[in-house]
């Protein structure tokens, strides 16, 4: 086995780190996901729609790498975690910091209200500007940025905000 090792240079991605394994489906996934190969059916079975969800985010965060595998039923896709480690190097302001815990720490309920905020702000389009969301929000654009990894259903292209394509 490769060991790879994740390096986290950058403040806004400890919310990837920190929600990589945030509830019991998502930590018992991810130790899943490190120990062998794993197929969506069989994610669904043993996790239910829950384990789909969580697989999407650790997609999203490139956290698993995926391989076609030849099953019962034909080839079937089949995920595994991507790094063995992860290494944490990095430095960033204390309002940078803040913006990033006070991200990581948002309730459910609050990240949904800003993913349905932007996502009606994308509506129509094939994205919206970073700039115009954090100025439409009023919040800054770290914190946006931090929700944003933090959401299952966003991503950021360049300077795009884009929805998330389904597995």
């Amino acid at each position: 086995m490769v060991s790879r090792i994740k390096v986290v240079n950058d403040v806004g991605e400890l919310v990837t780190i920190f929600h990589a394994a945030d509830t019991e489906v998502k930590r018992r996934l991810l130790i899943d996901l490190s120990t062998g190969w794993i197929t969506i059916p069989k994610i669904e079975e043993k996790y239910g729609i829950e384990g789909r969800r969580a697989l999407l985010y650790l997609e999203k965060i490139k956290m698993v790498e995926s391989q076609w595998l030849t099953g019962e039923q034909g080839p079937e896709k089949a995920y595994h975690t991507y790094y063995t480690n992860v290494q944490i190097n990095l430095m960033g302001g204390m309002d940078e910091l803040a913006d990033i815990v006070f991200a990581t720490t948002l309730t459910e309920d609050k990240l949904e209200e800003y993913e349905n905020r932007i996502i009606d702000m994308i509506a129509e389009s094939e994205g919206v500007f970073v700039g115009e969301v954090a100025e439409s929000l009023d919040i800054s654009q770290t914190l946006l940025r931090g929700i944003i990894r933090r959401s299952a259903l966003l991503q950021i292209k360049g300077y795009k905000i884009e929805k998330v394509s389904d597995l």
